[in-house]
């Protein structure tokens, strides 16, 4: 790799790595655990995934979506079911990559990808405004007017920067330019010390301190279920995310599999369950961060935060780093999708904002969800709507109809509604030569349909059937002439 590239990655990683400390401070706090726990996940995760990932340049970290699945298991339960469930969770991600089911993101809708990502960038910028309170109280007064004056500035620094420079990220400029200034100055703002203390030492290895039996698993399984499909989901997501910004090729198996190993030495070294984090991937990215040394530098970095340099890193101001999200929130919502709302069909604009509205109210999983089953309803809508039939009177007196379409279960009341039993000639036959049978529906269908011209001392005979038809037919015992 060329000495450019590689302190691209270093200074990008750099970059990312004060990005997650908040976030991962942040994120274990909401899930009632200690900071460290949140530092620990980051470290191990981003730094695994980025050496045998299949995305260079995507971080992963302790999510916010995973803390919010697992704050109710730590209360009841407390921090050693955490770690089993964190433990079980990795090993179902890796199941799920290693049976390559990571294709089935392409079964997300682009509508859904949009709605996605207007929804998190919404939801990265409204964590920011937490950070302009203290004890659950607004700031006010001079501490609220140097807040802003000071995210105002960080945002200005990054914006500004690179039409100066592109030799380093703007995004550590800012932050270090900003902490430097309070420093220096000895302004009166709150600092990343301020939401928690970070020395520690090394991570240690220990299985989790839980009753191995059958009553463990009924009360861990359920979060490790929804852990793991939470965080395939967002890394997914993220990763067609990353691959369009990059305009190259991610391999979502191999990430699938990255992430659970990750997830399970986690959970083994005492650290939180995690996925990719879709604003330190744009900060990542944003900052030239493109290959693998970048993850392994941000993940590097935290550790190297908590065993060596925790007494400058708490001086960071929390303005500097509010101000940074808040222009990754900005550069990721996906600005021209309001440009095209009244240029698209009107089911698309609904769908992108289903799913930003409820991932900003509920969460990623639900509205991903959502989303896929409002475009899947609409798809067989529309499918359905498209089978016609051309009918026509043969020479001999039948009658020849000519279908085509779509025929599943969303078609089958139009597709009966074509023909007339009770009126039509006594032979009948149907072409399937444009007709795609799909499902057991379309089968019961056309048994329907010739049972009716049965009952009326009728003959109906199909021809032109696809191979694949026949053998649908003929396994469910259907004759088909």
């Amino acid at each position: 790799m060329k000495p450019k590239r590689l302190r691209a990655d270093a200074l990008a990683g750099l970059t990312t790595s004060f990005a997650l400390l908040p976030e991962c401070i942040a994120f274990a706090l909401v899930a009632h655990l200690n900071p460290l726990m949140g530092l620990y996940g980051a470290f191990i995760i981003c730094t695994l995934t980025a050496l045998f990932g299949g995305r260079p340049g995507m971080i992963s970290g302790a999510a916010g979506s995973m803390a919010v699945v697992i704050v109710a298991l730590v209360v009841q339960h407390g921090v050693q079911y955490l770690l089993a469930t964190v433990l079980m969770g990795g090993l179902l991600m890796m199941a799920f990559g290693l049976l390559r089911l990571g294709k089935l993101v392409r079964m997300v809708p682009y509508p859904v990808m949009l709605g996605f990502v207007n929804g998190l960038a919404i939801v990265i910028a409204l964590a920011q405004l937490e950070h302009f309170k203290s004890g659950g109280t607004w700031l006010s007064g001079t501490a609220l007017y140097l807040m802003i004056g000071l995210v105002a500035l960080t945002m200005a620094i990054v914006y500004v920067l690179p039409r100066l420079t592109r030799a380093v990220p703007p995004a550590l400029v800012a932050i270090l330019g900003v902490g430097l200034a309070v420093y220096l100055l000895g302004l009166p703002t709150r600092t990343l010390g301020d939401m928690a203390h970070i020395a520690g030492g090394l991570p240690g290895l220990a299985l989790p301190q839980v009753p191995w039996n059958l009553e463990t698993l009924r009360i861990v399984a359920p979060y490790a279920v929804l852990m793991a499909l939470v965080g395939l989901l967002e890394t997914l997501l993220t990763l067609n995310l990353t691959d369009e910004i990059t305009e190259s090729r991610g391999y979502p198996d191999r990430e699938c599999v990255a992430l659970g190993a990750a997830n399970m030495v986690s959970g083994l070294f005492g650290g939180m369950g995690g996925c990719a984090m879709i604003g330190q991937t744009v900060i990542n990215l944003s900052s030239s961060g493109r290959g693998r040394l970048s993850g392994v530098v941000a993940g590097g970095m935290i550790l190297l935060f908590v065993l060596f340099l925790s007494p400058l890193i708490e001086r960071i101001p929390l303005a500097a780093l509010v101000g940074v999200m808040f222009v990754v929130a900005q550069q990721t919502f996906a600005w021209a999708s309001l440009r095209v709302l009244n240029k698209v069909p009107l089911n698309d604009v609904l769908v992108i904002i289903a799913v930003t509205i409820i991932t900003v109210f509920t969460d990623l999983a639900i509205a991903v969800l959502c989303g896929i089953v409002i475009a899947a309803l609409n798809f067989a809508w529309q499918q359905a709507r498209e089978l016609y039939a051309d009918s026509y009177l043969e020479a001999d007196g039948s009658k020849l109809y000519r279908l085509h379409g779509t025929l599943f279960f969303a078609s089958t009341a139009p597709f009966l509604n074509q023909f007339d039993p009770a009126n039509d000639p006594h032979q009948v036959t149907l072409d399937c030569r444009h007709l795609s049978f799909v499902d057991y529906s379309a089968i019961a269908a056309l048994k329907t349909l010739r049972e009716r011209y049965v009952k009326t001392g009728k003959q109906l005979r199909v021809f032109h059937l696809s191979e694949r038809c026949k053998k649908m037919l003929k396994r469910a015992g259907v004759a088909h002439d």
